[in-house]
């Protein structure tokens, strides 16, 4: 069975997610990167047109494939448009042996006791339906935590767990995604909370209760060790959050057994005005340096 297979895939190969997901007000930000500027396209199906132009040549280069990729996050208008005539998370697993996540959060609610949950998102099972009927293996939410703020920070967790059980229920693996704010004053603190309050909440599913969890690079190397080693837990993968790629492959080097899901540091120094040779070669070189970052 696919999912069974893609399952083996993520828990035993060496590799990293891909994150395709920008969504919303973050896609004019990263066609701009990409050298497509706001003046080259009009409205909203427009502009999602133009990113799924990027996204389907970063998938369909000779250098995005499953040997040192193990998964890429689709935003949900990615997964209904096509790549060479499949489903693009079909595309993903039959061509590319890629195994295909999905973002299924609608964005951040306002900041209260020093974080951002999620904003409700009430068609949910109707998305997660629609997920399992083109292979996807399994999702990713975000949620933002601004401050060490105890109270906060296990609101956010508590809402990532809750959501997370229906999805699992539903069949699908969910990235948990509780993000420490690279410019939190009090990063450490908040990284010591939050792997409290995970912890706390892992030891709480039964055993084939399976997540995996999406964290920012902590300041103190190889903090999140007894994640990574929670048997209820894939794999732990980490977000640039803003850093450069250059400073995300030293930072997350020196944290063994978590593995890259980068998207803007992937995707740095791409651009829609290179030929495909020099496309090809830039993203090769992205990848490479990710994948060794990411086996350390």
């Amino acid at each position: 069975m696919v999912f069974e297979q893609q399952l083996t895939k993520v828990l035993s190969q060496d590799g990293f997610l891909a994150a395709l997901d920008q969504s919303g007000g973050s896609t004019p930000k990263a066609l701009k990167l990409y050298g497509v500027p706001e003046t080259a396209y009009s409205g909203e199906e427009a502009m999602y047109a133009k990113v799924h132009e990027m996204r389907t040549r970063i998938i369909t280069s000779p250098a995005f494939n499953g040997d040192r990729i193990l998964g890429a996050i689709l935003f949900e208008n990615t997964m209904d448009r096509q790549i060479r005539g499949q489903g693009s998370a079909e595309y993903l697993w039959n061509e590319k042996r890629v195994v295909p996540f999905l973002k299924v959060d609608k964005g951040l609610a306002p900041e209260a006791d020093g974080v951002q949950l999620m904003k409700d998102m009430p068609d949910l099972g109707k998305l997660l339906a629609r997920a399992r009927s083109h292979n996807v293996f399994g999702t990713k939410m975000r949620s933002v935590i601004k401050q060490a703020n105890e109270t906060g920070i296990e609101r956010a967790v508590a809402q990532q767990f809750q959501v997370g059980l229906e999805i699992v229920a539903a069949g699908l693996v969910p990235i948990l995604e509780p993000e420490v704010d690279i410019d939190c004053p009090d990063k450490v603190e908040a990284e010591g909370l939050l792997e409290n309050a995970i912890i706390s909440k892992l030891d709480e599913l039964d055993s084939d209760q399976l997540v995996m969890l999406k964290l920012t690079i902590p300041e103190v190397d190889d903090f999140y060790s007894r994640l990574i080693e929670h048997p209820n837990v894939v794999r732990v993968v980490a977000l640039s959050g803003g850093y450069s790629r250059l400073k995300s492959n030293a930072r997350l080097s020196r944290n063994p057994g978590m593995i890259a899901s980068f998207s803007r540091a992937l995707s740095e120094g791409l651009s829609a005005q290179q030929s495909d040779e020099e496309f090809n070669a830039a993203l090769d070189e992205a990848i490479q340096s990710i994948f060794d970052a990411s086996r350390t």
